[in-house]
This record gives structure tokens, sequence and C-alpha cells, in this order.
């Protein structure tokens, strides 16, 4: 089995990983261009492309892959080497680029300029969500946020639409209570690469069965946005603790305190308290438990884990020893 793979960060590494491990030949990476990251704003690759270099595969990072787009040059040289390559199949995961038909239909073929001797599987998508339920940029987030039971790993075969393919494989998991973003995507991600590897072998024995989408129960998992961060006091302690929890490790939760951001990285929802005396905001106790703090209809969020800015992330009672919170204190 002879692939091209595309996909750009570490749920997409992990999958690559997956891959080589279980002896799939590896054509073509393409990967987005690199990009200025950290304190020195210096250019950084992907850690698909990191780890490409290392096994000393090809590597293609077009900017834009429409051939009638702002960078035609880019789109047309991939056009190149994804004919040069000759592969069975491309295996997608978190690119963040959208496929336009020429590619779904170089990868199917047969057809004009179709890669001669190939099997034709298409393109497959590595998603992080039972589909239809979460299609879009960032499923795992939105399903904590919401507050979901369960997620998993669906394998898709791509079309046209945005995660609308018909799916080839699927498996779900339990949401831990308390498990953040970041810790379900390192489950995620070893899921989809599992299941990806899985996926291929079948194929070299036969059709994979294609299961359409239902047309109930999609949908969006909108682009997460820094805006979000911001915590809105007016919401109930139990929504406050679900996005904290989705917002970890990206883009985190903040309230500000005399002016500077402070984050919140962990935190638990308490029943109402029934008195609704405190303004929203309002620190009611601060101790190695935790920080008490009212919140919507009521309810009081205990926040665990704090950083303030310029600081790094403390449990609440090394927190504290170095910013004391007063009973009384408002977070805005």
């Amino acid at each position: 089995m002879r692939i091209v793979f595309a996909g750009t960060p570490e749920f997409a590494r992990v999958a690559l990983e997956a891959l080589d491990a279980a002896g799939i030949e590896i054509a073509l990476v393409l990967t987005q261009p690199d990009r200025p990251a950290g304190r020195g704003m210096k250019l950084q690759a992907s850690p698909v492309k990191a780890h490409a270099l290392t096994r000393g595969w090809p590597v293609a990072q077009p900017r834009s892959l429409r051939l009638d787009g702002r960078y035609p040059e880019d789109a047309a040289l991939a056009r190149e080497a994804l004919v040069a390559a000759r592969a069975d199949a491309m295996v997608v995961a978190a690119y963040g680029l959208i496929l336009p038909q020429w590619v779904l239909d170089l990868m199917a073929g047969p057809g004009e300029g179709a890669p001669a001797g190939t099997r034709a599987l298409g393109c497959l998508n590595i998603h992080a969500s039972l589909l239809p339920r979460w299609r879009g940029a960032a499923p795992i987030h939105r399903a904590i946020e919401a507050g979901d039971a369960e997620t998993g790993v669906t394998i898709m075969q791509m079309d046209a639409g945005l995660d609308t393919g018909d799916m080839l494989l699927a498996e779900s998991l339990a949401i831990g209570a308390e498990e953040s973003t970041g810790q379900l995507h390192d489950r995620l991600a070893s899921m989809g690469g599992r299941l990806i590897v899985q996926a291929l072998r079948q194929a070299e024995t036969g059709p994979l069965p294609r299961t359409p989408q239902p047309a109930d129960g999609v949908t969006y998992a909108h682009k997460i946005e820094k805006a979000e961060a911001r915590i809105d006091w007016t919401q109930d302690a139990a929504t406050l603790a679900r996005r904290v929890r989705a917002f970890d490790p990206f883009p985190g939760a903040v309230a500000e305190l005399d002016g500077q951001p402070l984050k919140i990285w962990a935190a638990q929802a308490r029943p109402a308290a029934g008195d609704t005396g405190p303004a929203l905001g309002t620190v009611l106790r601060a101790d190695a438990e935790g920080v008490v703090i009212a919140a919507g209809g009521g309810s009081l969020l205990v926040a665990t884990q704090l950083q303030r800015a310029g600081g790094k992330r403390l449990a609440a009672a090394d927190f504290l020893r170095g910013a004391p919170l007063a009973a009384g204190t408002v977070l805005a």
C-alpha cells in the first residue's frame, strides 16, 4: 500500500507514525507552510513536517490547492507531486486546507491525469468525532463544551462537502468527567492512527463498506476563536467548568483581576448556593482546596488550577501563596 499523507498538527503526526509503523509506504507528505511561533516568532515546521523530515519523505507545503485561486503556482506544483507519487490513496488528518474537486478526482481515478496502476481508494479522512455530530474544525473542543458523554473517531471517504462523506469505520469512547481537550486529543489521536491502519488493511482485501451519514444529528464544530476564552460569569458553573476543560490547552479560560488576565485551567462546579447575593465573579473563599467564585444561577465555580500573567500554571494552594485572593475580590 502506497499513500499520500496530508496533515499538519500533532493529531496528524500520530496517525502518520502509526501508518509508518504498520509498513505502509509514504510516497508524499502534504502539510501547511512553516509558521512563526514562540517568543522569537521564528518559522517552525509543523509536527507532521518535522516527522517526515526525520524519515526522509518528500514534503510539499502548498499555500493553496486551488488551481484558480490566489496561489495557482503552488497548486500546480502540488498536482505534479501528487501525480508523480502514484499513490493508492490519500490519507487526510487535520490538514487545514480544503481539498478541491481536482484532488478528489485525481486520487479516486480513473480519469484525466489519474496516476496509472493505483488502487484508486480516493481520499480517506480521520475525523475526531462520531459523524455526523461535530463536523468541522474543532470537534474535540465542542464535544467537551457541549457536555457530550462520548465521542470517537470516524474514518470517512471524502467528498466535496465539509465532512459529509460516507463513513467507512467508526469507534466510540467515553469522555472522562474531568477530561480536558488536551487529554482527549491524545486518546483520539491514538485511536485515529489505529483505525486508519485498519481501514487500509481491509481495503487491501476488498472494498470497504460505505455507510452514508444520516441526515439527523448534524452539528458543526466551528473553529475556536481567542475571543471565546473570556469567562462570562453570568453562565452557570457547570457550563463554565466544561468550557475550562474544552479550552485547555487553547485558548484557555480567562478572567480579569486588577486589569490583568487570570487564566483558570481546572475547575469544578458546585450546586446553587441558594443565596444569589454576591455579585457574579466574586471570590467567596480562597484556600488550598480552590478559589470559590460566584457564577450564574447562584452556582459556584471552584477554580483548582490558575495562572496569572507571566506566571506558570499552579495548583490553587501554590498560586495563593504567591498571589493571595481575598474574599470579596471581584473577577471581571
